[in-house]
């Protein structure tokens, strides 16, 4: 068996698990194991339970990779003794207890939420807030965003975030300088208060897709630091 620690990913909002496609191809042409969850952004513990679920799958050590509001759920999920390493991707990283939004209020409210609908109860991306959401995109590819989302439950970031994985695993950090959705310097905050290793990308709320080598690496470098202290 591989002493490579397999991969999971985490989704966040206005997007499903295909978001991490182009990483995904690199890893497993490295030989890892991948796993894209895909949550149903009904509830934290929903989804946490979701994530864990394919720890099971995985097998062995896992690298558990959070975008966005997936960054709540690795928070959540990551407290697992199989998860060894963490990676968040302009993701969103409550304390113990906190609700995802909790943070948010302290900075300035970001352009993408002048583009937002509730339709049935939950929260959708309309098409002209795509710019802001994956503006470094070509035209096709941000089509793509829109037509895949997953729209959140409207109380989805009110609710409780048990447990805090960051304060106990190994984390890496990726800003987006260029983000409209998450505040950069929310980002920074995050990464500070979680020591994370931080890398700092120009890019857009999705660097998987428009950076996606520079992501890659971080993962790999996260994997490396697992697969080398197990030795």
């Amino acid at each position: 068996m591989s002493d490579k620690p397999s991969i999971v990913f985490a989704h966040g909002l206005w997007a499903d698990g295909s978001c991490f496609s182009k990483v995904i191809e690199m890893l497993i042409a490295d030989g890892y194991q991948v796993i894209a969850t895909q949550n149903h952004l009904n509830t934290v513990a929903d989804d946490a339970a979701a994530v864990r679920t394919s720890f099971g799958r995985a097998g062995g050590r896992v690298v558990l990779v959070g975008h966005s509001y997936g960054g709540t759920v690795i928070t959540a999920a990551g407290i697992d003794d199989r998860v060894a390493a963490l990676v968040y991707i302009c993701a969103l990283a409550p304390e113990d207890g906190d609700t995802t939004q909790e943070d948010q209020t302290k900075f300035p409210q970001t352009p993408v939420f002048q583009h937002i609908e509730v339709v049935d109860g939950r929260i959708y991306l309309r098409p002209s807030g795509i710019p802001e959401f994956a503006g470094d995109l070509p035209e096709a590819e941000q089509k793509l965003v829109w037509a895949t989302q997953m729209g959140p439950m409207a109380d989805l970031f009110g609710q409780p975030v048990p447990g805090a994985a960051w304060k106990k695993k190994p984390t890496y950090y990726i800003v987006g300088t260029e983000d409209r959705t998450v505040q950069p310097d929310l980002q920074r905050f995050l990464a500070r208060r979680m020591n994370a290793k931080v890398t700092e990308l120009a890019s857009s709320h999705v660097p998987m897709l428009s950076r996606p080598r520079q992501v890659y690496a971080v993962i790999r470098e996260a994997a490396d630091f697992v697969q080398h202290s197990a030795q």
